[in-house]
């Protein structure tokens, strides 16, 4: 693994306050691709995006998540969504490998996001899915808020020892 790998991991942070500078498309397929390229049950790749831009829409997804002021001024939201049909039993573990993909290249990019949770809170899922006009059928797991970043975080590492348990517990 390469150091410049680790630190990038490192590097992310959840960021929640952004410049007026729009997120150009072609950083935003790169971020899709990332997120594509992650692992997923039997190469089921349940997962689905809503790449959102509208201002109107991005105000309505801060209205309705709890958590989701940063969107007033967020210039990206990409909605990480879930069809169970494809991986009824792990689709949650692929879509969150998805989403750690797309974190990740955020980070890679010098852009800024935040993970806003959805599923399994039903009220914030109808919610989104109403805003978003999400299918019955597929799951809204989260939101990530994205744009270039107005605050700075130092890399860290949050390794604990005590967590950690060698051959058994």
């Amino acid at each position: 693994m390469s150091r410049e790998l680790i630190q990038t991991i490192f590097t992310r942070r959840s960021i929640r306050k952004y410049t007026a500078d729009p997120v150009g498309e072609e950083d935003v397929k790169a971020l899709l691709e990332a997120a594509m390229s992650a692992p997923s049950a039997g190469n089921s790749q349940p997962w689905r995006f809503v790449v959102v831009t509208d201002r109107q829409t991005l105000y309505a997804l801060a209205e309705v998540h709890a958590y989701g002021k940063m969107l007033f001024e967020a210039p990206v939201c990409i909605a990480v969504c879930g069809d169970p049909s494809l991986s009824r039993h792990h689709w949650v573990q692929d879509c969150s490998a998805a989403t750690e993909n797309l974190l990740l290249a955020v980070a890679a990019l010098g852009l800024g996001a935040v993970w806003l949770g959805v599923h399994p809170e039903a009220d914030r899922a109808a919610a989104i899915r109403k805003v978003l006009r999400i299918p019955e059928n597929i799951v809204p797991l989260n939101l990530i808020s994205i744009g270039h970043p107005a605050e700075e975080k130092e890399p860290r590492t949050q390794y604990a020892e005590a967590r950690v348990h060698r051959e058994r517990w």
